[in-house]
């Protein structure tokens, strides 16, 4: 059917009012379209830029401060201090050689720094900031930002850097950090990601590196756009970290300084324990060294000064160190005796200077002989021979037992490196590491701390501090955390008969205050303060009967290294004790010549809390002891005062 004018008509405006209303809604859609690609391109273009790319975002982690050191005083033993550095970015210097060169003629570079920083260049990215010189000037980093425009990729920055004020003094006892290795993070489990940042130091030995996870705090972050390199273009946003926790330790400063001065360069150590609570007041080994020159970084040349030095300055002696107790040990045989009912105080044995065993002659001290020796004597005059006789009454298990429970043979547990465990020997220990039957030989050996028997000055110390209290003391070295106090040392009752642990207290008291003991000669001559103790002297080579029969080679004639170590340990006030002291001087030949006179000096430090008055000696010491005083004081450390205390 052919359509009409009208109908055509009206066909063509129901096909444009469609076609408006399509065209209309395509505009609409694509206003729309239009408006959000303007909002996501133009208004938020930065956003959307840096989302574009996930790794153009990047969190790098801000190290936190390392918590401080504090003795029992308040007096600063470790801290931080700002340190000013020079690094270089090699994408950005250019032509590095030429840099370089420029910088050294504006400030002092080291070769050897220098060497090191070319090394770590050509194995790192180049927009890694490397070190040129650590530890510079102001008056450097003033140069150089003066000479900047000259010195393209050269910055400088500041940062914390550990600082050990009092030096030598608390080396072996805190120890000292360093740029954390390779090494260091294979030991770990799951490292803490602050661990990876570049040359992060960690504590390396002591305190230090035990107490590790106190010391080292919590990360921060920061928010950072990088670009395509890695280089960091701006920082988007910052959360600072956590600093460290803050410690005290229990020594005191001024007696610390004291023991390691009075030590000098002898090869020896000294544990001052407070008898009641178990404080370790002092714990030094001699001779020290500086631990800044680690934190620094030690030349070749003082390293190995240091590791080729006989008398081994890196060795913590007084928990590292283990010696035959020599004599030092007889109150375990006595008290081992007193407790199993064998002996009583008054019982005698008696010494010709000499007793057969299985054979075999052993000997004792004087040649001659002591005659018939009770408890008290054979202490007081250290007969060798009447423990002899008592071990093969006693036998080596009551020995080894009473030696754990005075705590010979135990690892204690202080935050020092490689504390060591020493050895009360019995038969099972024998049969199992050397696959050998004990011998009674071994037991007469034992008796006066010789043969196996192996103890550290600290178990010296933490002995002596049982025989005088009674109570199984332990030591402490850590007093407190973030001011939070950490149990203290004091432990039960050892359950010993007290009246068998006065016998041998009044014993040692006839060691250092009887004209026969054998540590008379270094008393103390104050009443109020008179000390007991108990030398010792343990040898490090074997006897030949052919030198005994032309004579025993005296100490002094042979080279250093075979000389018997003197030991000595005391507890004073003999009354009322304050302190246990434990002295070691290895190869230092007589326990009653090298060790008695250092403990006692020690010990009256430390009561007094200051150089003693000179009637605190014997009357024939006391123009040494002033000259001693004399030079001992301007060793000392300066004022409390003028050094940074804890707030």
């Amino acid at each position: 059917m052919r359509r009409t004018p009208k109908d055509s008509a009206e066909s063509s405006r129901r096909i444009t009012r469609r076609g408006l209303l399509l065209g209309g809604a395509q505009l609409g859609v694509m206003g729309l379209l239009g408006a959000r690609m303007r909002y996501m391109q133009v208004d938020q273009a930065d956003e959307f830029r840096l989302l574009a790319e996930e790794n153009r975002v990047n969190i790098r982690l801000i190290p936190p401060a390392r918590g401080e050191i504090f003795d029992r005083n308040g007096r600063l033993v470790a801290g931080n201090e700002q340190a000013y550095r020079i690094v270089i970015t090699r994408e950005d210097a250019g032509d590095v050689d030429a840099v370089i060169d420029r910088l050294s003629r504006i400030v002092k570079l080291d070769p050897d720094e220098l060497e090191k920083a070319r090394t770590e260049m050509a194995r790192s990215a180049p927009f890694l900031p490397i070190t040129l010189a650590d530890r510079v000037s102001w008056d450097d980093i003033s140069r150089v930002a003066v000479n900047a425009p000259a010195l393209p990729g050269i910055t400088p920055e500041v940062g914390l850097s550990r600082i050990y004020p009092l030096g030598k003094d608390f080396a072996h006892v805190v120890g000292y950090v360093g740029p954390i290795s390779d090494y260091d993070l294979e030991r770990m489990e799951e490292p803490d990601q602050l661990l990876r940042i570049p040359r992060f130091q960690i504590g390396k030995v002591g305190i230090e590196s035990k107490l590790e996870d106190n010391l080292r705090g919590k990360a921060g972050a920061r928010r950072v756009e990088v670009n395509a390199t890695g280089r960091v273009m701006r920082e988007l946003s910052r959360r600072e970290g956590q600093p460290g926790a803050n410690l005290q330790l229990t020594i005191d400063h001024m007696l610390q300084n004291y023991v390691q001065a009075r030590m000098g360069d002898d090869s020896a150590s000294a544990v001052v324990m407070d008898c009641q609570t178990g404080d370790l007041l002092a714990i030094g080994s001699s001779p020290s060294y500086d631990p800044n020159l680690f934190v620094r970084g030690i030349s070749v040349a003082d390293y190995k000064a240091l590791t080729e030095n006989d008398y081994r300055p890196l060795a913590s002696k007084t928990v590292q160190g283990t010696y035959p107790p020599g004599s030092t040990f007889k109150m375990v045989a006595a008290l081992a005796g007193l407790e199993a009912g064998i002996i009583t105080a008054e019982d005698t044995y008696y010494c010709p200077g000499h007793l057969e065993v299985g054979g075999r002659r052993f000997h004792c001290w004087k040649g001659g002989g002591h005659g018939h020796m009770n408890l008290e004597g054979s202490l007081r005059e250290s007969c060798d021979v009447y423990y002899y006789e008592l071990a093969l009454e006693v036998g080596i298990e009551r020995i080894s037992d009473m030696a754990q429970r005075l705590g010979i043979g135990v690892r204690h547990d202080i935050p020092m490196s490689a504390v060591a465990q020493g050895l009360a020997p019995d038969k099972a220990w024998k049969k199992e590491i050397r696959g050998e039957d004990w011998l009674i030989g071994d037991s007469v050996n034992s008796a006066i701390g010789q043969g196996f028997v192996l103890a550290s000055p600290l178990q010296l110390a933490v002995m002596t501090a049982r025989i005088a209290t009674g109570h199984a003391v332990s030591p402490r070295l850590l007093k407190s955390v973030d001011t939070v106090e950490q149990p203290d040392g004091r432990g039960p009752s050892l359950g010993l008969n007290e009246n068998h642990l006065r016998q041998v207290r009044k014993a040692m008291y006839q060691v250092s205050n009887n004209r026969r003991g054998t540590a008379y000669s270094n008393r103390i001559a104050e009443d109020a303060f008179r000390m007991a103790g108990k030398t010792g002297t343990s040898q490090v080579r074997n006897i030949t009967a052919a030198e005994r029969a032309r004579g025993v080679t005296r100490n002094d004639q042979l080279p250093w290294n075979r000389r018997d170590h003197a030991l000595f340990v005391n507890f004073a006030p003999y009354d009322n004790p304050r302190v246990a002291v434990a002295v070691v001087v290895e190869h230092g030949g007589g326990g009653s010549t090298a060790a008695a006179p250092l403990a006692r000096d020690i010990t009256l430090q430390a009561l007094y809390g200051d150089d003693p008055p000179l009637t605190a000696y014997p009357e024939k010491d006391r123009g040494r002891i002033r000259s001693q005083q004399e030079r001992l004081r301007a060793l000392r450390p300066a004022d409390e005062s003028s050094a940074k205390s804890r707030a």
